[in-house]
């Protein structure tokens, strides 16, 4: 029997834990929180013994679990401290029509270097763009909506979830027939950024409005030499599918990403990194953040593999909105494997098949798993692994970002209603 079978519902109370307290406390002890340490207090707390639970009844799924963690975390710390090497200097006119194009150009690099390289390539410059303008606060908000989640729909390179798809036998092309989607969502967003921005612009005072055209300098890239290591990092991820499956195919693909990212910091000098405001800091917060997410998670996926045909989840609809709801809060990575699992118990049926391990997989079916869990990535904080980044960079910056529950506020009224049309057009 499973461990899914036996596990008891309550037992995704740590998770429910986690998640309230990324939530509610920085809102009642926002000193505590400021602390990267205290964070990995209250993963331990909550984290430990759930994974001690599991070691004593499925030992090999907490070392799947840990694999998982080690491979998330080193891409996007591979990414993040390569790109974190790169300077765009400059600072443009902080018009809607600049700002949009920023955002434009990110869902385009997303597809080739992350949405995690894309995000920490973008974001300083576009802040430093606006450092003149007082009305900003959307700015990140929608950067993270776009840049951070969205854009990253069309190769495996551009999501984790994607990535883990490929590993398991998704053809590395197969997501470009995701355009229609991709274009859907991103459209929409640039254009409600646009008025957005058309709107705050308006309330900009004429003397900040004056020094922004007088502050303007060309934009220009430093440090390119990281580009070499991000293609590194690439072709690690490419090539590693067609080596021997088994420990050996992990260790070649973290070894490639570690020295890629050791030849980074060796050859990149510090001045160029104090000049991009890089710190380790972001990425240590997203590290000891998850570190708890994929424990106290396991319960609440483990029950969902095993008992989802039991929400008679069947319809694209249903998968696109169940594996996006959970991707929302939960990693996406392993949500779109989940979900990847119960839509090959129901099989590809009269539909194009999709040959995964384990067993082929509807095509409708994987299509609104890849759209629900990359694109609702973006509904919370912790969907996705640059949302916090980009969140404490903003912050480093001086720009106030929202509470957890403030952000929600901000994913509900933008995101869900683009979503409900998605379904329309794509999944019903």
């Amino acid at each position: 029997m499973s461990l899914g079978e036996t596990l008891p519902f309550w037992s995704i109370a740590p998770f429910a834990l986690m998640l309230l307290g990324i939530a509610l406390i920085p809102l009642r002890w926002p000193h505590f929180w400021e602390s990267n340490a205290n964070k990995g207090i209250v993963s331990a707390v909550l984290g430990v013994p759930v994974a001690l639970y599991v070691a004593t009844h499925d030992p090999h799924l907490l070392w799947h679990t840990t694999l998982e963690y080690v491979s998330f975390i080193a891409l996007l710390g591979a990414l993040f401290t390569i790109s974190g090497g790169i300077v765009l200097r400059g600072d443009l006119r902080a018009t809607p029509a600049i700002n949009t194009a920023f955002l434009g150009v990110g869902a385009l690099l997303a597809n080739i270097i992350g949405t995690t390289g894309a995000s920490m390539l973008l974001i300083r410059p576009l802040l430093q763009t606006n450092s003149e303008r007082k009305h900003v606060g959307h700015i990140p908000i929608l950067f993270i909506f776009v840049v951070s989640n969205c854009a990253g729909l069309l190769t495996p390179l551009g999501d984790p979830p994607l990535f883990l798809g490929y590993l398991r036998g998704v053809p590395f092309f197969w997501t470009l027939r995701l355009l229609p989607e991709w274009i859907c969502v991103v459209s929409i967003l640039l254009v409600v950024f646009y008025v957005m921005d058309g709107r705050a612009i308006a309330k900009e005072s004429a003397t900040d409005l004056r020094r922004d055209v007088e502050e303007q300098v060309p934009l220009h890239l430093a440090g390119t030499i990281n580009a070499l290591y991000l293609l590194g990092v690439v072709i690690a991820v490419l090539i590693s599918p067609s080596l021997p499956e088994g420990p050996a195919r992990e260790g070649v693909r973290l070894g490639v990403m570690a020295a890629m990212t050791a030849l980074s910091l060796a050859t990149t000098p510090q001045a160029l990194r104090r000049e991009n405001g890089f710190t380790f800091g972001p990425i240590t917060e997203v590290a000891v953040l998850f570190a708890g997410i994929f424990a106290t998670m396991i319960p609440a996926l483990e029950i969902l593999r095993v008992r989802g045909a039991e929400f008679g989840i069947r319809e694209p609809w249903q998968f696109f909105w169940m594996s996006g709801i959970l991707s929302s809060f939960l990693d996406n990575a392993p949500t779109y494997l989940t979900f990847a699992s119960l839509a090959q118990s129901i099989g590809p049926g009269a539909d194009t098949a999709v040959a995964l391990a384990g067993g082929p997989v509807s095509a409708t079916l994987l299509t609104a798993i890849s759209a629900g869990s990359v694109l609702m990535g973006a509904n919370s904080y912790i969907g996705n692994g640059p949302n916090f980044m980009v969140k404490a960079i903003a912050e480093e910056q001086g720009v106030a970002m929202p509470s957890f529950g403030g952000y929600l506020l901000w994913s509900v009224a933008i995101l869900i209603p683009i979503f409900v049309v998605m379904t329309l057009v794509f999944f019903r």
